[in-house]
């Protein structure tokens, strides 16, 4: 590859323009909605963009008090296996950008996502000096080419499931790949009897739910990484084109839904879940089947 790249140098820049183009469809995907330390798009985008990187990197997500996306920068750089994390530097540009709240993330190059005692360390001081500062860190991720680990959401989860009188979902113990498989698969199995129930008895006006079926159809897409358009949405409802229309104009104004633009098709209008509704759907999936 580096042979065919030094002959050809107008490939490598064509491959280096294609991947950027890339990253800015994804990065234009998390601004259109609220940023989720657990939503499929961002955990799509950083393993994309930091998962196979040789050496350590850091990178800060600046957001604001809806949690939309304000800025994405590269902070630190380090090594293959030390990055030194400058709290001053951080909180500046927090403050620069007037952040409610930040997400770190960092890569780790050997593959193997558990958090080190500093990675902990670090965040804990981070975390600390955040509410100092009145800037919540909502989470600190680490990032592999094949998953992530959300050092502040699962030590949250662990100290809620240490306090029995605290209610915690089965999927929030269970590790990020893990869950989201298992909802996906049990939002299929949903899904499938839905649509053979319809087939038998008839009458999705009596029997149907038709936004729900939207809604389970979008979600096992987004588990998958795939997308949708808005005609395809529209025919799992099982009920009149206009109808459907009409029914997903409605869970957008309800905020349960949101709409992007197809980058590669003007002619198309893209479909996601909002990132908080597609979190306690992974949550409620996780559990079982209706």
């Amino acid at each position: 590859m580096a042979a065919v790249l030094c002959d050809w140098p107008e490939v490598g820049s064509f491959l280096v323009t294609l991947r950027d183009t890339m990253f800015d469809g994804m990065r234009s995907d998390l601004r259109a909605g609220r940023i989720d330390p657990f939503d499929p798009a961002l955990r799509r985008y950083l393993i994309a963009s930091m998962g196979s990187l040789p050496d350590e990197r850091l990178r800060v997500l600046f957001l604001d008090t809806a949690h939309g996306l304000i800025a994405d920068e590269q902070m630190q750089h380090g090594t293959l296996c030390h990055l030194a994390i400058y709290p001053r530097t951080i909180f500046r540009r927090a403050l620069e950008h007037n952040a409610a709240a930040i997400i770190l993330v960092h890569n780790h190059p050997g593959g193997d996502a558990t958090p080190s005692e500093d990675d902990i360390e670090a965040t804990r001081k981070l975390d600390q000096i955040g509410r100092a500062l009145d800037v919540e860190v909502l989470d600190h991720i680490i990032v592999t080419p094949t998953r992530l680990h959300h050092i502040i959401c699962e030590r949250r989860s662990a100290a809620r499931r240490a306090n029995p009188a605290s209610f915690t979902l089965r999927s929030e113990v269970l590790p990020e790949d893990e869950a989201i498989d298992r909802a996906c698969r049990n939002a299929e199995t949903v899904l499938r009897r839905r649509i053979l129930r319809r087939q038998l008895v008839g009458s999705a006006e009596l029997f149907g739910e038709p936004a729900w079926d939207m809604l389970i159809d979008l979600f096992i897409h987004e588990c998958k990484g795939q997308q949708l358009s808005m005609s395809s949405l529209c025919a799992t409802a099982g009920i009149p084109t206009s109808s459907a229309m009409k029914l997903a104009q409605r869970l957008c104004e309800a905020g349960i839904l949101e709409r992007t633009p197809d980058l590669f098709d003007g002619r198309r209008t893209l479909m996601k879940i909002a990132p908080e509704v597609g979190h306690r759907l992974r949550a409620y999936f996780a559990e079982g089947t209706e």
